[in-house]
């Protein structure tokens, strides 16, 4: 008998063989079966719990190929995510208020996941700005890979004076006595950025494991289930891990997680993959959390950060060696890697690596792959489908495509990166988001980056031949996913046999308007056949985790992407209020309509939003 039954709804199995149902049976977090109505209501037992989806649409749980959890995680609750604001003056009543209520020593942090292109002004606040807002807290603005904004209070924390020295490959921005002024560049070597950020305070464990439950419960909301963790900078393996390894031993995971373990130390890169690939096992783990291989960092000899604003970085002569006793090490113990690549001369070289090792120690069913790719050529595409590697594209150019367009031109950016080709060359393709520094976690801007072409501000980047169809964009992030973790036919389809994990989409994917794509969130998520979100019709099936910690957490006011905790209070307070009014109904004389009225600063424009402004004061009622 199901523990679970969905039906009336329609189902996007991805299946070529039944494409579309009605109804899934689920037992023991996999579907055991797939059909109509009537054929998966006939199963129902005692214990089944029935849910009527009315007619709505689901879709197989989102898989991110490249994000960072465990980072993003253990900071979620302390972040001010700009997200999806689409103006700078919005964005900066957000920071006001959360200076108002965070308390010293803690700072207010806006890290990533925005880019000044996407604010109406097209422009980041001035660091005059940010010293009215906050005279006496610490503020830390990251934006994209490019640069740091701190006020003079972050300033005084970090300890950043006239005798700091010059970071290597960064800069910090001086004023004519040679004082800093607050601004920091990455030129293009981003460690200035995140050196910075890691001198803040920290949350206590306690806090981090709601932290990280609430930025799950976010992603939940947006439909994912699964991701592929590329570790990080600053975060160290197997410290960092232990929220996400206590969080799996308490079954609070709601999200499957395969982490890849990204190198920390420059120069000493062989000796932690010695150490790791000694002490941990390739997939060791089950289907919640489990070892991915190595990655994206192999060798910090190779990272050619993506700074569209400055020009691309020469790579050291060393690299070659460097990157070769690494791959080495990863072949022997027959762990796969994901390797950070921008610029296809960085991806060219390391395929030159790559296919010497493979002539001594064939690689044979090694599930490897580039990370990004963004400029990777015809030429670099064949090598590495005659390696059998893959390729994971991210939707970095929907946040930084103008920078690109500016330094290299329009048409150099109509295939950067050359999505419909890499999927017609036959090579394995996925995508992701590269979140939480670069591009936002949010799945549906990556969607709709790879069907559109545009960027977030709204500028075209690709004509129609490098976007994709609405149904090839979303097997790119679910089944085709699962070979970059090594988990074909384990999940990805909703199918008998596969984990069940699916989502129920507030508005049809495939037939909503182009521009609605960003703004589909989920009304009921399922990962291993427990419901872990629900909202509108099914929010009676929700549990919540605790409220997010600390309580001046910005995730208590704002939620996540877009701010929506802020504006769906808002709302909630609209109705309210309507429902308080002692003319509850809409005036049958004038057409009056109470949420139109007070959401308007100036309500004499029109005489409908006027006769709200005085309190409903109609005399026909």
């Amino acid at each position: 008998m199901p523990d679970l039954i969905l039906h009336g709804g329609k189902f996007t199995t991805l299946n070529r063989a039944r494409p579309n149902v009605t109804a899934v049976a689920i037992k023991d977090g996999r579907f055991t079966h797939v059909g109509d109505d009537r054929e998966i209501l006939a199963l129902v037992g005692p214990g089944t719990k029935v849910i009527d989806l009315h007619g709505r649409q689901a879709l197989p749980g989102l898989c991110d190929n490249h994000t960072h959890v465990i980072r993003g995680g253990l900071n979620f609750n302390l972040e001010l995510r700009w997200d999806g604001v689409r103006s700078l003056a919005d964005a900066m009543a957000m920071l006001k208020q959360q200076v108002a209520v965070t308390p010293p020593p803690q700072w207010v942090r806006v890290v990533g996941g925005f880019t000044e292109q996407q604010f109406a002004e097209r422009r980041l606040p001035t660091i005059a700005e940010l010293n009215a807002i906050a005279p006496d807290t610490p503020v830390f603005i990251l934006h994209l890979y490019d640069r740091a904004l701190l006020n003079a209070a972050a300033l005084r924390a970090v300890g950043y004076t006239r005798d700091t020295p010059e970071p290597p490959g960064g800069q910090i921005t001086r004023d004519a006595s040679g004082n800093p002024t607050g601004l920091l560049l990455a030129k293009p070597n981003a460690n200035i950025l995140y050196a910075t950020l890691a001198k803040g305070p920290k949350l206590p464990i306690e806090y981090q494991l709601n932290s990280t439950r609430h930025f799950m419960r976010e992603l939940n909301r947006l439909g994912v289930t699964s991701v592929i963790d590329a570790g990080g900078g600053f975060q160290n393996y197997p410290e960092d891990y232990e929220v996400i390894r206590q969080l799996a031993e308490k079954d609070q995971l709601t999200i499957r997680l395969a982490y890849n373990l990204f190198t920390q130390k420059p120069k000493q890169e062989k000796d932690d993959f010695l150490k790791w690939t000694a002490t941990s096992k390739y997939q060791q783990g089950d289907d919640y959390f489990r070892h991915n291989g190595a990655g994206e960092m192999l060798v910090f000899s190779a990272a050619d950060f993506e700074d569209f604003r400055e020009p691309r970085p020469d790579l050291p002569d060393t690299m070659e060696d460097d990157l070769e006793s690494v791959v080495r090490i990863l072949v022997q113990n027959r762990w796969p890697w994901r390797m950070h690549a921008t610029y296809d001369e960085t991806i060219s070289r390391a395929l030159d690596v790559f296919e010497r090792v493979n002539k001594e120690i064939p690689f044979g069913d090694l599930h490897w792959f580039f990370d990004h790719a963004e400029t990777i050529s015809d030429k670099s595409i064949e090598r590495v489908a005659a390696l059998g590697g893959g390729i994971a594209v991210q939707h970095r150019m929907a946040y930084q495509g103008e920078f690109f367009v500016e330094r290299y031109g329009k048409a150099a950016a109509e295939a950067t990166p050359p999505v419909a080709r890499i999927l017609a060359s036959g090579v394995r393709v996925s995508a992701g988001t590269d979140a939480t520094r670069v591009a936002s976690y949010n799945p549906w801007v990556s969607l709709a980056w790879l069907t559109t072409g545009r960027t977030v501000a709204g500028m075209s980047l690709y004509p129609r031949r490098n976007c994709l169809s609405r149904d090839d964009a979303l097997r790119m992030w679910t089944e085709n996913v699962t070979w970059f973790s090594n988990e074909e036919g384990k999940k990805g389809r909703i199918q008998a046999g596969q984990l069940a994990d699916l989502m129920v989409p507030d508005r049809d994917f495939y037939s909503c308007p182009e521009d609605e794509i960003t703004q589909i969130t989920s009304l009921l998520t399922v990962t291993g056949g427990r419901i872990v979100y629900a909202a509108g019709p099914f929010v009676a099936h929700d549990t919540p985790p605790p409220p997010a910690m600390p309580d001046w957490s910005p995730v208590r006011t704002y939620g996540g992407y877009a701010a929506w905790g802020k504006a769906t209070a808002s709302r909630t307070a609209l109705q309210e209020s309507v429902a308080s009014c002692g003319c509850s109904k809409r005036c049958q004389v004038h057409g009056h309509g109470h949420a139109m009225a007070w959401a308007n600063s100036v309500p004499v424009a029109d005489p409908k939003s006027f006769w709200g402004a005085l309190g409903c004061a109609c005399w026909a009622v």
